[in-house]
């Protein structure tokens, strides 16, 4: 056989729906993997004839075709090829077809055959001899079309099945509260961030123990996706377990820490917590950092940091938190637990961030006053937003708990 084994045909007349008695659409760019140089040539003359809107690429031996297989929208294969014969030929071909259609051209008759090749997953079975330029035409326009709908429904399955992870995750991440007193109030909220809808890693847990003590945490684990999100579930859970089953406060984190150690995929996951135990007949609180934002108390009509030790990063290298002892003076506050993401974003064009300093301004603002506690999270995001010039990208989860007037 001579001549080149990859042929461009010509198409003088071939138009875009030129044709009547088909179906309108874009140029299409079809592989033929075919051998034979004659019926090759016949191929071109049948799309030619039809003004079909296709552009043919020829390439003689499916090696050829691997090399040449980028870009199409369909490849029109025959079954008998010096370097691959039958089902085994197509199965390689639908192997490296990626999002292409696949329709077979070949001069075997063989009805069991075709049945099988569309099960193999072909979208059409051709027999040469038996389709003129239009009914190929067609066929390989129907096949692209079907193909498409295929992609499109397997995208529209995996989208659903993600979603269906995300809300069981969720539900992991932010559980309600175990709490039975009606001492305090707590509001909690959560929003992922623009990841394409996938959730994070952030999760908080409230736990009451006693009639007059109530822990809380929030975190969060670096990354999005379906692994930092399980991770976060795993560590949410690790921590409930370890509040009902009464571990020591000083021994509560590094048990954390352990957890995350040997559950994380990377060595480079890490962690940040913030973990408060209310005494609420003391009125005071012992709150715990590893390197997570310090809360921030409402009270006597002032908004303040709370001043803990910033502590280490879970997973980085273990050490105990440093206590800090945090008495309330009133009756009535709010203690605010956050995680990164509500203080990450700008405030305005430059490169400045919101940060802690800026959340306690917000919380400051005459505004904020007349806000009820229970929306006062989806206040504090929507102007932090405004500040920000659009959505964050990363997830917000958010503890606030109130005693008596809150403020």
């Amino acid at each position: 056989m001579t001549g080149p084994s990859v042929v461009s045909w010509p198409y003088p007349q071939g138009g875009l729906g030129g044709n009547p008695n088909l179906p309108p659409g874009e140029r299409l760019r079809v592989l033929l993997v075919e051998d034979d140089e004659g019926d090759a040539f016949l191929v071109g003359e049948l799309l030619a004839e039809t003004n079909s809107g296709i552009d043919l690429l020829v390439a003689t031996s499916l090696s050829e075709a691997r090399r040449r297989i980028a870009g199409v929208d369909c490849v029109l294969l025959d079954l008998g090829l010096p370097d691959a014969q039958g089902l085994d030929g197509l199965r390689q071909v639908l192997e490296m077809s990626g999002s292409a259609a696949v329709c077979v051209l070949t001069g075997r008759t063989d009805e069991h055959l075709g049945i099988v090749a569309v099960a193999e997953g072909a979208q059409d079975y051709l027999v040469k001899g038996q389709v003129d330029g239009v009914l190929l035409t067609r066929a390989l326009r129907y096949a692209v079309e079907r193909k498409r709908a295929d992609e499109n429904a397997r995208r529209l399955r995996e989208v659903e099945l993600r979603q269906a992870e995300s809300a069981r995750l969720e539900r992991g991440l932010l559980p309600q509260p175990l709490m039975s007193t009606d001492q305090i109030a707590v509001h909690t909220f959560y929003r992922p961030g623009r990841h394409a809808a996938l959730i994070g890693g952030d999760f908080y847990d409230v736990v009451q123990t006693r009639p007059d003590r109530v822990d809380l945490i929030i975190g969060d684990v670096c990354g999005h996706g379906v692994d930092e999100a399980a991770l976060g579930v795993e560590l949410r859970v690790a921590w409930r377990a370890l509040i009902l089953a009464g571990v020591p406060d000083d021994e509560v984190l590094p048990a954390l820490e352990q957890v995350l150690m040997s559950e994380r995929r990377l060595q480079e996951i890490f962690a940040t917590v913030a973990t408060a135990r209310l005494d609420l007949n003391a009125d005071r609180a012992t709150v715990r950092l590893a390197g997570h934002p310090p809360p921030v108390l409402l009270a006597g009509g002032r908004v303040t940091q709370v001043p803990a030790p910033g502590g280490l990063l879970l997973g980085v290298r273990p050490r105990r938190p440093v206590a800090f002892d945090l008495k309330f003076d009133t009756e009535d506050w709010s203690l605010l637990m956050y995680t990164d993401g509500l203080i990450e974003g700008r405030v305005g064009a430059g490169d400045e961030r919101l940060d802690v300093p800026g959340l306690t301004r917000l919380l400051s603002e005459p505004a904020s006053r007349a806000v009820p506690l229970s929306d006062l999270p989806a206040w504090l995001v929507g102007r932090a937003e405004q500040l920000n010039n659009g959505p964050f990208a990363d997830d917000v989860a958010m503890l606030l708990v109130t005693r008596g007037g809150g403020r």
